[in-house]
């Protein structure tokens, strides 16, 4: 399983993206930031929650220098079905990589197999594909993405400021702490 400071391996897989199917690798994403969601099935009730707030703010996140990219055990042809009738995704402007095997969901840590689906999982993943945050959490709780967001700008600005750290709660602006305890002001 991935681990917080693991590179991730280098997976292709299919994806949906703008109406259309392509192969993806993880490693395409390098030099940026990425954000990995993965999330249990398509035509679920939660999932679409999740993945239209992250449609909402991917112009944010893109404004940080990350993608988006979800992932769920569903094909790239379920996905499309899914796009296409559902209001909620078809907001989505993404990419929504394909996993039907599992195996990229195991090697993340987050296949369920009794279910065969994914559980619901985050992973934040910098420039040089370094595993920086991750989080994993049972099916019936919706991700934030406005919270995804923060942790995204956190993690830029430690890797952009070094020997400084972002206390709880941090939001760009705010106060950032000297690994000595010692608080500077706003940057």
């Amino acid at each position: 399983m991935i681990r917080i400071g693991q590179k991730i391996p280098d997976f292709e897989r299919e994806v949906l993206h703008n109406g259309f199917f392509k192969k993806v690798k993880l490693s395409d994403h390098r030099g940026k930031w990425l954000v990995l969601a993965f999330y249990p099935a398509d035509f679920t009730f939660v999932c679409p929650t999740e993945l239209q707030e992250l449609a909402k703010l991917h112009p944010e996140f893109k404004e940080a220098g990350a993608e988006i990219i979800s992932v769920s055990t569903d094909t790239k042809y379920v996905h499309m079905a899914w796009h296409d009738t559902s209001p909620a995704i078809g907001e989505v402007k993404y990419p929504m990589m394909e996993d039907p095997t599992g195996n990229l969901c195991r090697e993340f840590g987050t296949y369920n197999e009794e279910s065969g689906l994914s559980i619901r999982a985050t992973f934040i993943i910098d420039p040089e594909g370094i595993v920086k945050a991750m989080e994993l959490h049972d099916d019936s709780i919706g991700r934030s993405a406005k919270e995804i967001l923060r942790k995204l700008q956190a993690a830029d600005f430690v890797r952009n400021n070094p020997g400084l750290v972002c206390p709880a709660g941090w939001y760009p602006g705010d106060e950032a702490i000297k690994k000595s305890n010692d608080l500077i002001g706003k940057i």
